[in-house]
């Protein structure tokens, strides 16, 4: 790869190991974000209260040079706190448009499926097309804009789900377990050695990353070469969700490219300049399981969106 190439994965692998220094384990969910910066996507991440979900998202913005911000989600959360809004300025007698938080690059929405369906879907026309629609005029995003939001399972009380279609504007599903022994273990240790989750400076995270070293990875990206049986089976994993049994929605087309794209950032981060099979298999959990919707009676019976991924993934063949 072009030497400007290296240096812009150099770049995203010391980004992987600042967020490593405020947060224990979870590797997959960091290289996740990574990868979601990479394809400018937005990420949502589940997991129960206490898993470090926030501690994750603002770790990573701490290692980047870019403008973050933060929404706490709450009940009586109206969707103009999120966009912006049109107030009155008593100096010049006019109305004026004040920005909302999603002026910014990179947005952690806090537990987002805290707030009703009204104010989730406030964030849709930002997620998809990078403006804000207020007064009859489109205000455009700063770029990249990147939202990162955290939810707790839609089972636990006061929580309303997301609504499918923004659902699907999520490049990625990350899902954080509860930590290993030997991780909490390690997290009792710093905490234990004067760490603070709300002091990420004393804990020794900076900025070693910003939107040029985020641009020069996109280019490099962009060239990683994917031959027609790699999509092929892309397509084929896609549709094969479509036509389970269990399932009421299979992923759309917008869900096969996210996984395409995803891919292809994973194989550069890797070091390789093409796309292969195990690399689609590597991201097809979390790039498609928040578009599976499964029939009611399949989910009484305990079927999951990742168990019929294994399934399907094992019952697609695999381009040689």
């Amino acid at each position: 790869m072009p030497e400007g190439g290296s240096q812009a994965r150099d770049a995203m692998v010391a980004l992987r190991a600042e967020v490593g220094k405020a947060v224990v384990g979870n590797d997959a969910a960091v290289t996740g974000l990574i990868l979601a910066l990479l394809c400018r996507g937005h990420v949502l991440i589940e997991g129960v209260p206490g898993v470090a979900k926030t501690l994750l998202v603002r770790s990573l913005g701490a290692a980047l040079d870019l403008d973050t911000a933060r929404v706490q989600f709450t009940p009586d959360l109206m969707p103009g706190d999120v966009t912006g809004s049109i107030v009155y300025d008593s100096h010049t007698s006019e109305f004026t448009f004040r920005e909302g938080p999603v002026f910014t690059n990179l947005l952690l929405a806090d537990e987002v499926n805290r707030t009703p369906p009204k104010t989730q879907s406030a964030l849709l026309e930002s997620m998809e097309e990078r403006q804000v629609s207020m007064d009859g005029r489109s205000r455009l995003l700063p770029d990249p804009f990147i939202v990162v939001a955290t939810q707790n399972p839609v089972e636990y009380e006061g929580t309303y789900p997301l609504p499918e279609a923004q659902l699907d504007r999520f490049l990625l599903k990350l899902v954080m377990p509860a930590p290993s022994r030997e991780e909490e273990v390690g997290i009792l240790s710093r905490h234990a050695a004067g760490f603070d989750p709300r002091d990420l400076g004393a804990a020794g995270v900076r900025a070693v990353a910003g939107n040029a070293q985020l641009a020069a990875g996109r280019a490099e990206v962009a060239t990683v070469t994917i031959g027609p049986e790699v999509i092929g089976y892309v397509v084929d994993l896609c549709r094969a969700t479509r036509s389970a049994p269990s399932v009421r929605l299979g992923v759309s087309p917008r869900g096969a490219t996210a996984l395409l794209a995803a891919s292809r950032a994973w194989a550069w981060l890797s070091g390789r300049d093409y796309v292969t099979p195990d690399d689609v298999k590597a991201l097809a959990r979390p790039a498609l399981r928040h578009r599976i919707g499964l029939r009611p009676e399949a989910e009484l019976e305990g079927e999951t969106a990742d168990g019929l991924l294994e399934r399907v993934l094992t019952a697609v063949a695999v381009p040689r």
